[in-house]
């Protein structure tokens, strides 16, 4: 069984979190979400998010136009993006909303290229927590093979700044 129709099955007893609570967590908008959907949520401890890779994103005009390669900071960034939405979706209070900031990436290797067409899995496991602080470990997956990994930590802060 495939690790994509494994997460859908333990959604039931998992959370899970489609494009519309990602977006109500997170500020960030097209051309920046690299994150579609989020299953096998188990609170702030690990998910799996998903990012359905297609050739219509602008980084492909310039990264490269004759051999479209994901660039890896994207793939860092959505690991980051998984994991803060998680984080965000476990702390909801009421008041100003919270902002997650990236603080650091450690341990980052890069196996395999990502493509247009790719089903990219970022595999998301908490390694520690302090007050408002996470890090995590990450896995991004396609096919079930490691193209990504690396160790992100990240700050929430209470209240957007203007």
């Amino acid at each position: 069984m495939d690790v994509q129709a494994e997460a859908t099955k333990e959604t039931a007893a998992l959370g899970s979190a489609d494009i519309l609570r990602i977006l109500a967590a997170l500020p960030h908008r097209y051309p920046f979400l690299m994150v579609d959907k989020i299953v096998g949520i188990e609170g702030d401890k690990k998910a799996i998010g998903i990012k359905n890779v297609s050739a219509n994103e602008p980084h492909f005009q310039g990264h490269f136009p004759e051999n479209p390669v994901m660039p890896g900071v994207l793939i860092l960034e959505g690991m980051a993006q998984t994991a803060g939405t998680i984080c965000l979706l476990e702390r909801q209070e009421d008041g100003p909303p919270s902002l997650v900031y990236f603080m650091t990436i450690d341990k980052a290797k890069f196996r395999r290229p990502v493509v247009p067409g790719d089903v990219l899995e970022y595999h998301m496991t908490q390694m520690t927590k302090r007050r408002n602080m996470w890090w995590f470990r990450g896995e991004a997956k396609v096919d079930g093979q490691i193209v990504a990994e690396a160790e992100v930590g990240a700050m929430i802060a209470r209240g957007a700044a203007k």
